[in-house]
């Protein structure tokens, strides 16, 4: 595993800026990369899209269908019972009155667990991401040169400077996972009144 340390940049010629006071700084180009970042819930990580396998609005869906066809199942051996007793009709008409019932049910359960089914829950649509999009700066380093880049990132314009361990394979972070939280360098993390007084 390699040791990196990225930075995010609001712009690609502020990213490209940074890379190249990197190179300026002594850091090689097979060191060096940026890509950009997609906004949250944007990674399309699956072949039709989306990050994640199901929605979490969903999760509750499975139960809901499950009580809604037993409970239409019943309404509808009672309507197809009432039906063939009015009207002398075939028993088949009461099974098939209860299948539409099951179906219905069914239908009708698992759209109103959708969403909570009307509950005060709030499920988070991306899934507590805290990654912001933008332009990220990954630089290739060893324990001994680490700060030196992070300070380069920092001085060139460079917000949520971060270190992870990863893949670096032909001058790129090869296993770089946009859902992950970022582990922030303690030593450029700036407090937030400065960065407020910085923004005034």
């Amino acid at each position: 595993m390699s040791l990196i340390v990225a930075a995010r940049f609001t712009t690609f010629p502020a990213a490209e800026g940074a890379a190249q006071k990197l190179f300026n700084a002594g850091f090689v180009e097979e060191d060096v990369t940026l890509f950009f970042v997609n906004p949250r819930g944007q990674h399309a990580r699956y072949p039709i899209g989306g990050d994640t396998s199901t929605d979490a609005s969903a999760k509750e869906a499975p139960k809901g269908a499950g009580m809604g066809l037993t409970i239409g199942a019943v309404v509808g051996a009672v309507v197809g019972v009432a039906i063939f007793a009015a009207f002398s009709l075939p028993i088949i008409v009461s099974l098939i009155a209860a299948g539409v019932g099951a179906y219905v049910g069914s239908l009708i359960g698992a759209m109103a667990r959708t969403r909570g089914g009307g509950k005060n829950e709030h499920h988070s649509l991306f899934h507590e991401e805290s990654r912001d999009s933008g332009v990220l700066v990954a630089v290739h380093v060893s324990p001994d040169n680490q700060l030196d880049a992070a300070r380069v990132l920092r001085d060139a314009g460079g917000v949520t400077i971060e270190k992870a361990t990863g893949r670096w394979q032909q001058g790129r972070w090869a296993d770089f996972d946009p859902l992950k939280t970022p582990v922030l360098v303690n030593e450029f993390v700036v407090p937030m009144n400065e960065f407020v007084e910085k923004r005034v």
